[in-house]
């Protein structure tokens, strides 16, 4: 039976990494409240293709 309640999992994507035409994505998986949080994430994580921190946003 699944778990009732607010927590969903939501995908980060890299923002930036399009841009620079570097092959690969940058992708996280977390989970949020959707309660206390009903736009979407922005979290500064690590890209290992650019090698650098870089802001990833929450896709659908």
């Amino acid at each position: 039976m699944a778990k009732k309640g607010n927590r969903v999992q939501v995908i980060l994507e890299c923002t930036e990494q399009k841009e620079t035409g570097v092959p690969g994505m940058s992708r996280y998986i977390t989970t949020k409240n959707r309660k206390n949080t009903p736009s979407r994430m922005e979290l500064k994580k690590f890209n290992s293709f650019l090698r650098r921190y870089t802001v990833h946003k929450e896709i659908k």
